[in-house]
Formats: structure tokens, C-alpha cells, sequence
């Protein structure tokens, strides 16, 4: 008898938690649905960035594509594109045939699109453990990235564009890249450009996932605390939030997610750094809310909700060029601009 009693208030107990945890998850969603009816006062800038695909660099275009290209950049103020170079190797190394026509490409921006930073966008999965590709913890890879960096200077690209991913939050080893890159970008008058998560929910859970062999968070994303990404603010000239994928199942969700890390990301960079939040042209495999307009809009939002506008340049970053339709460009304009 006293077993069934003790049973009945544990069942009651959680009934009563589950209701109270379901009340503030509509209470969550209310406020949501509400905060997004609202239309956004803040306008986009003339300050956007563009991940572009390899084919740039790896193959031959003709006059005309590069004019087309170079139009596209003009008409949608877009001051810098992310060439992708790579990928690099486990070394640090890329093959110059990667990149065989890199040259006529700088060349052609440099006559139809003067005004735009052609960057060369390098990537590469990082190696943990077993996985990955590139052992980054090895100062002589370190070392050959900036070679590597260096031969694409040569041939005349505006800056550096790393996206390197996973990067942890202790991630020295990323921090010494950076600093040696920046000793030549600087020296060069060139840019140093960086990818990165968005920022973690609860700062104070990161040392629990750190602490954790790497293999059991493979599923978590490695999102910089705020002390990472100044830190990563204090070696680069522009980071790119990849504020995309979030799979959220509502318009007023995503939204949100926009908008929040915008303010959060630009209250505390925002006056260091140039900062592009990544917006995705894409359409999700799951078929869910996010898109390039619920994207813009919650990005718009997020600059409402600053007190001043950052002391650096600001704007968005388009993932990607090779998914981006002429109409998903005229709805950026639309939406952008207006």
C-alpha cells in the first residue's frame, strides 16, 4: 500500500513538471510568434560577402562569364567573395593544379569588378583522433598553410578565407594558424578572413563537452564560446558567422535564431571586426522554415535590436553562389535593401 502511494506522487510529480515544462515551451513559442509579427526597421548594408565555388579558380571561363560574374557582384554589393582554392591537404599543401586558373580570374576582377576582394577560401574537415584530414596540431602543417597562403597572395588574391571546422574552443592550435597568417596578410596589406560556428547557447557547458573525449560529442557543433571568438576577433580582419542549418520547424524560430546571434555576435565583435552572418540559398533537405527571406528578416531584426550600430563594417555572407538562383538574388535585393 505504501509502494502504490509513494508510486501515485512520483506519476503526479512528473505530471506536474511535464505540464509546467510544456507551459513555458508555449509561452516561448507565443512570444516568439509575437516578436516576429513585427517588420524589421533596419536596412542591409553595401558590405556582403560570398562563398563562390572552385570552378572559378580550377577552370577556364570565358570574357563573358566573367562579366556576368562581375555583374552579379556589382548589382547585389557584394565587396568580397570567397573563391574556394582548395581543399587543402593532410600537409597543408594544395595542388597547384587546383587552382591552374586562378590568375585569369584575379585579373578579370580586378578590370570588371575593381571595388571587390577576390579571397582565396580555404577548407579542409579537421583531424581528430582517427578522423578528419587535416592534423592542424602539427606546427610544421601550420607552417605549410602559410606557405600555402603565401603562393595565393602571390598570384594576386585580396586575402586568406579560412574555413577549417571542427574548431573547439581550446583550439590553440588554430589561434597559432591565425597568427601566422595575420604576420602575412598584414605585412601584405591583405585580408584575413575566418568561418565559424555560431555562438554556444550556455558558455558553461562547454567545459563538460571539452572534457569529453572527442569521439562522444562528434554530434555536438564545435560552437566558440564569447572568449574564443574574441580571441579569433583579435587576429582576423572579417569572421562569417555559419548561422545557417538550423532546422528549426517555424518561420518566428528562425527568425529568432537570426536575429539573436546577430545582436549577440555584433555586440560583441561587431566594433573589432567585420562580421558576415551566413544565410543560406540552399533548399534544407529537411524542407523546414529556414530560407534566404526568413534568414534576412531575422538578421534585420537582430540589428534592430542594437543600441548603436557597430563601429566596423557589417552585412551578410551568401552560402552559397552555385545555389543561388537570379530570382533568389532579386528576393535578396528585395528584402536586403529595402
Amino acid at each position: 500500500m505504501r509502494g502504490w502511494r509513494i508510486g501515485r506522487r512520483i506519476l503526479r510529480t512528473a505530471a506536474w513538471g511535464s505540464a509546467f515544462v510544456l507551459g513555458l515551451a508555449v509561452i516561448f513559442l507565443a512570444d516568439t510568434w509575437v516578436w516576429w509579427q513585427s517588420e524589421p526597421h533596419a536596412h542591409g548594408t553595401g558590405t556582403n560577402a560570398l562563398w563562390a565555388r572552385h570552378q572559378w579558380v580550377g577552370e577556364a571561363h570565358t570574357g563573358a562569364q566573367y562579366r556576368e560574374l562581375a555583374g552579379t557582384l556589382r548589382q547585389n554589393k557584394i565587396t568580397d567573395v570567397f573563391f574556394h582554392a582548395g581543399p587543402l591537404a593532410a600537409d597543408g599543401s594544395v595542388s597547384p593544379r587546383l587552382y591552374a586558373h586562378a590568375g585569369e580570374l584575379i585579373a578579370a576582377m580586378r578590370r570588371l569588378a575593381p571595388g571587390v576582394h577576390a579571397q582565396a577560401y580555404l577548407g579542409q574537415i579537421r583531424g581528430q583522433g582517427e578522423k578528419g584530414v587535416l592534423r592542424l596540431d602539427d606546427p610544421v602543417v601550420r607552417a605549410r598553410i602559410v606557405e600555402t597562403d603565401t603562393t595565393l597572395l602571390d598570384l594576386g588574391f585580396d586575402g586568406v578565407h579560412y574555413d577549417i571546422e571542427p574548431v573547439y574552443s581550446d583550439d590553440t592550435a588554430f589561434l597559432d594558424l591565425l597568427d601566422r597568417t595575420r604576420d602575412l596578410t598584414r605585412a601584405r596589406g591583405r585580408i584575413l578572413s575566418v568561418s565559424l560556428e555560431q555562438l554556444t547557447l550556455v558558455d558553461a557547458l562547454q567545459p563538460v563537452f571539452l572534457a569529453l573525449p572527442r569521439g562522444w560529442t562528434d554530434h555536438y557543433p564545435a560552437r566558440p564560446t564569447e572568449a574564443y571568438l574574441l580571441e579569433v576577433a583579435k587576429r582576423a580582419d572579417q569572421i562569417a558567422i555559419m548561422t545557417y542549418d538550423t532546422e528549426l520547424p517555424t518561420e518566428s524560430l528562425v527568425g529568432q535564431h537570426f536575429g539573436w546571434h546577430t545582436e549577440q555576435n555584433q555586440k560583441l565583435i561587431g566594433d573589432r571586426v567585420t562580421v558576415f552572418m551566413g544565410v543560406p540559398t540552399y533548399r534544407p533537405v529537411t524542407g523546414w522554415a529556414e530560407d534566404l527571406g526568413t534568414s534576412l528578416r531575422g538578421v534585420r531584426r537582430g540589428l534592430d535590436a542594437l543600441g548603436r550600430r557597430p563601429a566596423k563594417p557589417y552585412g551578410i555572407g551568401i552560402y552559397a553562389e552555385w545555389t543561388t538562383s537570379p530570382a533568389d538574388w532579386a528576393r535578396y535585393r528585395a528584402l536586403w535593401f529595402s
